[in-house]
């Protein structure tokens, strides 16, 4: 069942979506070179804590997952595509970091994701970032009333496989409210003009994840959280929770050092106004 949020609910979403901008903004600022993953996380615990916020991630536990997850970020290197439990591995020049973070704030939730590189970048790897943030920003352009889950799924596909990328099977987005995950399923890859009609008041959180070696296969790691590519390719990840509205896609994730993805209906201003 979809909830449609109300104008007030958009708001309070859009104050946990800003305690989820800054843990981002914090961690990418903390992350260098010899760094632990470890680190990362109590820096986004630090952010939590001082704003009165608790993690949707820490502790949960879909059917899939062997244990409770331990953190409040997932944070996933190189060629761990989602789902990193943080670790004491330590960040090396040139890794390629993607770290997910979620608030819960007042009883509801924001989540957002982004990746970035440590030290010296790989080329290779900027674009893969940079194709990641356009996929988000095309699938956040397709999110207006009278388009369907198809238009989005097919605007991020499509930017995807432009660039000669793989595309995960079978994660993607999802609907987000008082929980984090809610209906409906928001797939990365799809046909334009089908499933669930959009409606103003609809809250999505809308995550494309690319592969580099172009193959949509992975594999579970040993501790049964984090999804790592088959061929050793690297990976990006990139999500902003967004309001539907009559006005056009609303950012309630957007962060403090200006990183949302952008487009040109995209609307991230603490005065903007649900449909």
């Amino acid at each position: 069942m979809v909830e449609l949020k109300t104008e007030a609910s958009i708001e309070a979403m859009y104050e946990a979506g800003q305690v989820v901008g800054r843990a981002l903004t914090a961690v990418r600022e903390a992350a260098d070179v010899g760094v632990s993953l470890l680190e990362l996380d109590e820096v986004a615990r630090g952010v939590l804590r001082e704003a009165g916020a608790s993690s949707p991630f820490l502790g949960y536990r879909p059917s899939f997952a062997p244990t409770p997850f331990p953190a409040v970020i997932c944070a996933s290197v190189n060629d761990a595509i989602v789902h990193g439990i943080p670790t004491a591995y330590r960040l090396r020049d040139g890794d390629l970091v993607s770290i997910d973070c979620g608030a819960e704030l007042n009883g509801w939730v924001g989540d957002s994701a982004l990746s970035f590189t440590v030290g010296r970048p790989r080329p290779a790897d900027l674009r893969l970032i940079e194709t990641a943030e356009r996929a988000l920003a095309a699938g956040i352009d397709a999110a207006v009333p009278g388009n369907r889950i198809g238009d989005i799924a097919h605007a991020i596909g499509s930017v995807c496989r432009a660039a000669g990328y793989g595309v995960p099977d079978g994660f993607g987005g999802h609907g987000i409210g008082r929980r984090m995950h809610e209906d409906p399923a928001v797939p990365n890859e799809g046909r334009p003009g089908r499933g669930l009609r959009l409606r103003a008041g609809m809250v999505l959180a809308i995550e494309p994840m690319l592969v580099a070696g172009g193959r949509d296969d992975y594999h579970a790691a040993g501790d049964g959280w984090t999804l790592k590519t088959n061929d050793g390719s690297r990976a990006a990840h990139a999500e902003h929770t967004v309001a539907i509205t009559a006005d056009g896609p609303r950012v309630l994730t957007a962060r403090p050092d200006g990183a949302a993805a952008r487009g040109p209906a995209l609307r991230t201003g603490e005065g903007s106004t649900s449909g």
